[in-house]
C-alpha cells in the first residue's frame, strides 16, 4: 500500500500518484506550484530484478522527457531479494542499473531527493536512497548498509566488539542517527509537524548547477566522517597538479 499519510504531508497541493507493478508507485505532484515526479516502493518490499527494472525504467522515461523536473523517491525496502534465483539472474547488475539511472537523472538536471519512511538495507539501500543527491528520513525510518551481526560474520570480529565500536564510529552503526552523523541522511523530519511540504520545497530548490556531492563535508561538520572530505580535497589537488604538469610538458 502507498504511504498515504506521508504523501499527503509532502504534497498538500495535490498529486496523481498511483500504485504500480511490483509494489511500486509513481506519478506527479505539485510542490511550491511546480510539477515534481514521484517514485516509490512500499511495504518493505525486497528489491529484486523486476522491481529494480520498474523503477529504473520510470527514471529513464523521465530523463528522456528532458523536463528537468525534480524527482522525489519514497523508499521502504527491506533489502535486496536474496534468493538463488535472483543471484543467478544477476541481481547485482539490476541494482547497479537502478543506481546508475538515478545518478544519470541527477547529472541530467533533475534534482533527486529520497525520503526514507521505512526500512532500507544493504544493496537495496545503496541502489535507491543513497543514490539520490539528498536523503531525508522521517518517522519509522530504519536504514542500514549492513546490520552488526552480518558485519561480524564478514569481518570475523566478535559482535560485542563491533557493538562497542558502533558507539563511537557511526559507520558501523545502523539507524538514522549514525547515518545522519556521517552526512548520508541530510535531515530528519516528523510527518506530523506540518512543515514537511515546506522543507521538501526548500530541498528541491537547492542544487542548481552545482551537482557535486557534499555529503563528506556534511559528515565532517557533524563529526561522524572525519577524514573523507580532507582526503577527497587532497586527491583532487594532486590530480589537478599532475594534470597541470602534464599539460606543461
Amino acid at each position: 500500500m502507498m504511504p498515504d499519510e506521508l504523501i499527503s504531508a509532502l504534497f498538500p497541493q495535490g498529486h496523481t500518484i498511483s500504485p504500480g507493478a511490483e509494489n511500486t508507485f509513481s506519478g506527479q505532484a505539485r510542490v511550491a506550484g511546480k510539477t515534481v515526479e514521484v517514485l516509490g516502493i512500499a511495504d518493505s518490499t525486497p528489491l529484486g530484478p523486476e522491481t529494480a527494472l520498474v523503477l529504473a525504467g520510470r527514471v529513464l522515461e523521465i530523463v528522456r522527457l528532458r523536463s528537468g523536473a525534480p524527482i522525489v523517491f519514497l523508499i521502504d525496502t527491506a533489502s535486496q531479494r536474496m534468493t538463488r534465483r535472483d543471484e543467478m539472474l544477476g541481481l547485482n547488475e539490476y541494482l547497479a542499473h537502478l543506481a546508475k539511472s538515478i545518478t544519470l537523472a541527477g547529472v541530467s538536471g533533475h534534482r533527486t531527493v529520497s525520503v526514507l519512511y521505512g526500512t532500507a538495507a544493504a544493496g537495496a539501500f545503496i541502489a535507491t536512497a543513497l543514490s539520490t543527491q539528498t536523503m531525508v528520513a522521517v518517522d519509522g525510518a530504519h536504514p542500514s548498509v549492513m546490520d552488526l551481526p552480518s558485519i561480524a560474520r564478514v569481518t570475523k570480529l566478535p559482535l560485542d566488539v563491533l557493538t562497542e565500536k558502533a558507539k563511537e564510529t557511526p559507520v558501523f552503526a545502523p539507524g538514522v542517527a549514525p547515518l545522519a552523523a556521517t552526512g548520508a541522511v541530510s535531515e530528519v523530519w516528523k510527518i506530523s509537524d506540518r512543515q514537511c511540504a515546506e522543507r521538501l520545497a526548500a530541498l528541491l530548490a537547492e542544487g542548481g548547477q552545482d551537482d557535486a556531492d557534499h555529503r563528506d563535508v556534511l559528515g565532517a561538520s557533524r563529526g561522524g566522517r572525519k577524514m573523507a572530505a580532507d582526503v577527497a580535497r587532497r586527491v583532487e589537488a594532486a590530480f589537478t597538479h599532475d594534470a597541470t604538469v602534464s599539460e606543461a610538458r
